[in-house]
């Protein structure tokens, strides 16, 4: 049985396909492989183990003559066409549940530091501009008593509604489907997206990539929100509509904004980095050793499972 690993992954996982017997190759340079060397390297591979930046199309899985598992290194696959696979008798599965605390913390730490200006008295204090304190020195927001909405309450939002109403905050949520424990846990309530976006002091946004979800946050709702707001994104940068969130950070229509995530992975907008009403991070959501160590235990751990003939841990259904 042969697997072809698309990027360096922990050593753990490695050291776990070698005590299954599993031989396997991979690509070592340290960047995306490009689409060429893919192509060529997945013939008569019997499983995949890809990343967010590989993009699994029809085309791909057509060059996957032996292929029975493709294993994302990821929560997320829509860089893969499920479907298509499906049809060709291939299993997908992805690394749920792993990363949620890691994404979830890193979310907190967005909305403090653009709600306390963190970057802006960094570079004030490393500029040497710090000569005196003064009463109105970089004045930021508190969290206590502030309305916390959260669009999509998965896993992950689930999570980041715990910890921001341990900042004591008011947590209200948009989802398709009613979360019980979400509310038993902190009396949040279930609201619509609109009216999220014209309550909220912080809003976050923790949805899945897909057809509805493209721009959901467009030019349109994006004027619903406050003037006082603050937007972070952790989840797909394409749900929100870049060009229009940057006329608004611009405008100071709302307050600031945090993203780890973009429209146009890996090409940032350059108009972005002008900005200082926004933080900007490199995707490092689920960038802990333990989430990133679990995540590929995961994805091995699903092509054993499969090359095995046994069932597996998390498909994508």
């Amino acid at each position: 049985m042969k697997v072809y690993i698309t990027r360096k992954i922990p050593q753990k996982a490695i050291e776990y396909l070698k005590e299954n017997n599993i031989s396997f190759s991979l690509y070592k340079k340290d960047r995306p492989i490009p689409r060429k060397e893919l192509l060529k390297n997945i013939k008569n591979v019997d499983a995949v183990l890809s990343l967010l930046t590989d993009k699994i199309d029809a085309k791909v899985i057509d060059a996957m003559n032996k292929c029975k598992v493709i294993a994302n290194f990821a929560v997320g696959y829509d860089n893969i066409d499920v479907k298509y696979a499906k049809t060709k008798n291939i299993i997908v599965t992805n690394t749920p549940e792993v990363l949620t605390d890691s994404t979830a913390d890193l979310t907190m730490a967005l909305v403090l530091t653009c709600a306390r200006r963190l970057p802006e008295a960094e570079e004030f204090l490393r500029a040497g501009k710090y000569t005196h304190w003064k009463p109105d020195l970089l004045l930021g927001v508190e969290l206590k008593d502030k309305v916390f909405g959260v669009i999509g309450a998965g896993r992950i939002g689930k999570a980041v509604a715990i910890r921001a109403k341990s900042f004591g905050c008011k947590i209200i949520y948009f989802s398709h489907s009613r979360n019980s424990f979400l509310e038993r846990k902190t009396n949040a309530q279930k609201v619509s997206l609109n009216f999220l976006l014209k309550s909220s002091n912080f809003v976050s946004i923790h949805l899945p990539s897909t057809k509805k979800t493209f721009h959901l946050i467009d030019k349109e709702r994006l004027s619903l929100m406050k003037r006082s707001s603050i937007l972070i994104n952790t989840a797909r940068g394409e749900i929100i509509d870049e060009k229009e969130l940057i006329k608004t950070l611009k405008a100071k229509r709302i307050l600031a904004a945090g993203l780890d995530v973009f429209e146009n992975e890996l090409n940032i907008n350059p108009e972005l980095l002008k900005l200082e009403n926004v933080v900007l991070l490199p995707h490092i959501g689920s960038a802990t050793q333990k989430a990133r160590t679990n995540m590929a235990m995961i994805a091995v751990k699903n092509i054993v499972a499969v090359l095995s003939g046994k069932k597996t841990i998390t498909p994508v259904s």
